[in-house]
């Protein structure tokens, strides 16, 4: 198991001539990467290994020392006229440097969110005619694999497993193979020609959800794509409480590393039935998910990860063979785990920059995955910063009343007028419960029509007659103790015994979570001295946030008050860069470089984010937000009634 090593945090300035670009990089990117950084391609058939020499590119000004692999395949009067690899070419100055030509047009599609990628995987497949031994040539099997691809600019190593299989192979196939390299990895050595099948998966390890996709690495195109449960949602629905059975329980890391690869294993078998692949044609994985997934799947304990101060074992990019993870597929196929920003703003939100090249571009944009624990990354080219609140479990439709997950019988989504209620329900059947985009849609509609206050209570039901006709007035209800509801369904609209209502306490939970990441916004948005107009787009991510009705997230003050056109649901941000991982490894090595790029802010003990947090309880007046409010234009909290379930703003401060 291999990972990448850290560089440091000076940036330095890297022109490319005479494509007039100009990045900043920390001191001790390659300049190879520099140019992926900014979309520029720059040849190489290695993988950046330094051994296929072509990503030369001539130095200007700055840094000129020249290493081994440079010796090896420049002249010296070369080298004294600044030609270097420029994978190999470390930039701890700045530098100014010309790139050559390409010789052909890259190949190249639009992936992620708008974004051109060069497609470029890390697999390549070597059809070699080698020479049979003889008593005058007596090099061993490895030896005339090797000499044959080190023309073709591959240095190899092999594995023990590989070199077993390789005397069979050759004189089966009579010397006529192919040989499989990642990275400058031997893989592989197939019988005859086989280089149009070349296969990869890509993961979204989610905590609820894991989507695999199957891709061909020739075409770039998806084979097939499934979803599944995460089997270890028996042993908890959060990460916390996962790294609290490894904790509790002596066997429980083992536990729910076997359940996840059973998981990950089924998944594949589902995904390589369905494309009609073989296990072993399947030659690299890619893998986002957060930190405590990917620490489980590689079953590495995540203990540190829940107690402060919060340290992962490790925040850098992991390679192992599928061997060792566990995998079902080719033994030596490597498999490549993105790394991390911090502890809870994992591999899925790297993935996510990956989709959305937020840290790549210019203009301010913000890119929050909405969920039990809300991620956050704010930035451009010029700077970029991520963050995580704890937002609990209530955009999940859990600790809500009549709360449930988005499956059939949940209500997404809610529409109210001045005489009635219109709700959507998953699979168009009565409705049994509310999901999470179904609450944020409930109280937005109830703050439209005037019948929520900005401190998130319910006006009387007197109040409400005044406001919207009868029949809507009727469904606020109130309780013995004076607690008020709202009726979203009344029996006979549901089909079930009890109506289905939106109760006090199930807003106050949803003023907590939404707090809490409109208070991480906050903190970062000032962190940058970014305000409201400044905001390019704002991305919403994850499976929830593709279901977010946007002007309901503006209406609630769970984001900024931007054009609704600019808030747009990214779906599945992780799964998407995880893809464009596995069909690039130039944007694999710009993973591999976003931890020492981007700026993680831990928000436990910060004073700052306390204050922000309790600056947004409350939700906005419409008129900050563009919006023109239906009748009432309360200022504070109302005084009629007992409030049973008011916000205790210390015991949220003390959980983040």
């Amino acid at each position: 198991m291999t990972t990448s090593a850290p560089t440091g945090t000076k940036k330095v300035s890297i022109e490319f001539r005479p494509h007039d670009k100009v990045t900043r990089v920390p001191s001790g990117m390659t300049i190879f990467n520099a140019a992926n950084w900014i979309g520029l391609p720059i040849d190489s058939t290695c993988g950046a290994k330094g051994t296929c020499g072509k990503c030369k590119v001539r130095i200007l000004r700055g840094n000129n020392g020249a290493t081994a692999a440079d010796r090896r395949i420049f002249t010296e009067e070369e080298l004294a006229e600044g030609w270097r690899l420029s994978c190999r070419s470390e930039a701890t100055s700045d530098v100014v440097c010309h790139v050559p030509r390409l010789m052909g047009n890259p190949k190249a599609a639009l992936m992620g969110f708008d974004r051109h990628v060069i497609l470029n995987a890390n697999v390549y497949k070597i059809p070699l005619t080698l020479t049979p031994p003889t008593l005058e040539d007596q090099r061993s099997d490895y030896s005339r694999i090797r000499d044959a691809l080190e023309p073709e600019g591959y240095a190899i190593d092999a594995s023990l497993n590989l070199v077993r299989g390789l005397p069979g192979v050759l004189r089966r196939s009579q010397w006529q193979v192919t040989a499989v390299v990642v990275g400058n990895e031997l893989v592989s050595v197939e019988e005859g020609d086989t280089s149009d099948r070349v296969y990869g998966l890509a993961f979204d390890i989610g905590t609820t959800t894991v989507v695999g996709m199957l891709i061909d690495l020739n075409s770039g195109a998806p084979v097939a794509v499934r979803s599944t449960l995460n089997g270890q949602a028996v042993q908890g629905a959060d990460v916390i409480s996962r790294i609290s059975y490894t904790m509790l329980n002596e066997d429980g890391l083992s536990e729910l590393n076997e359940v996840i690869l059973r998981t990950l294993n089924s998944l594949i078998s589902q995904l390589l039935e369905e494309g009609r692949v073989a296990p072993h044609e399947v030659y690299e994985v890619v893998t986002a998910g957060n930190a405590t997934m990917q620490h489980l799947l590689l079953g590495v304990d995540p203990e540190a990860i829940g107690l402060e101060p919060f340290i992962p074992a490790v925040e850098d990019m992991v390679q192992a063979s599928a061997q060792e993870v566990g995998l079902e597929i080719l033994p030596q196929a490597q498999v490549h785990c993105l790394p991390y920003l911090g502890a809870y703003v994992g591999a899925d939100l790297v993935a996510g920059l990956l989709a959305t090249g937020l840290a790549q571009n210019e203009g301010v944009r913000l890119l929050v995955d909405v969920g039990t624990n809300g991620e956050i990354i704010l930035g451009s080219a010029a700077r970029t910063v991520a963050t995580a609140a704890p937002a609990g479990p209530a955009f999940e439709g859990a600790q809500i009343q009549d709360g449930m997950r988005a499956s059939e019988g949940a209500i997404e989504a809610v529409t109210i007028t001045q005489t009635g209620i219109d709700l959507q329900v998953i699979g168009d059947v009565p409705p049994i419960g509310l999901c999470g985009s179904g609450l944020l849609d409930a109280v937005a509609q109830l703050r439209l029509s005037g019948l929520m206050l900005p401190s998130g209570r319910f006006v009387k039901a007197d109040e409400a007659s005044e406001i919207v006709a009868p029949d809507l007035a009727r469904r606020i209800i109130t309780d013995e103790e004076g607690r008020r509801s709202f009726v979203l369904a009344w029996p006979e609209e549901s089909g079930g015994e009890k109506a289905i209502v939106l109760t006090q306490r199930d807003v106050r939970e949803l003023q907590f979570a939404k707090g809490s990441i409109a208070g991480g916004i906050d903190v970062v948005m000032q962190e940058l001295g970014i305000e409201d107009e400044d905001l390019v787009e704002i991305f919403l991510a994850g499976s929830f946030g593709s279901y977010i009705n946007p002007q309901s997230a503006r209406i609630i003050g769970l984001v900024p008050p931007v054009p609704v056109d600019r808030i747009k649901a990214v779906g599945n941000a992780a799964g998407e860069g995880a893809k464009i991982a596995l069909l690039s490894f130039r944007e694999r090595m710009v993973a591999r470089s976003l931890p020492e790029i981007v700026e993680y802010h831990e928000l436990s003990g910060r004073g700052d984010f306390n204050d922000s947090f309790l600056a947004v309880l409350q939700f906005p007046e419409l008129d900050t937000i563009g919006l023109d409010p239906a009748g009432l234009d309360p200022t504070g909290l109302d005084s009629d009634g007992p409030d049973t379930v008011g916000l205790d703003t210390r015991a949220v401060a003390d959980t983040v």
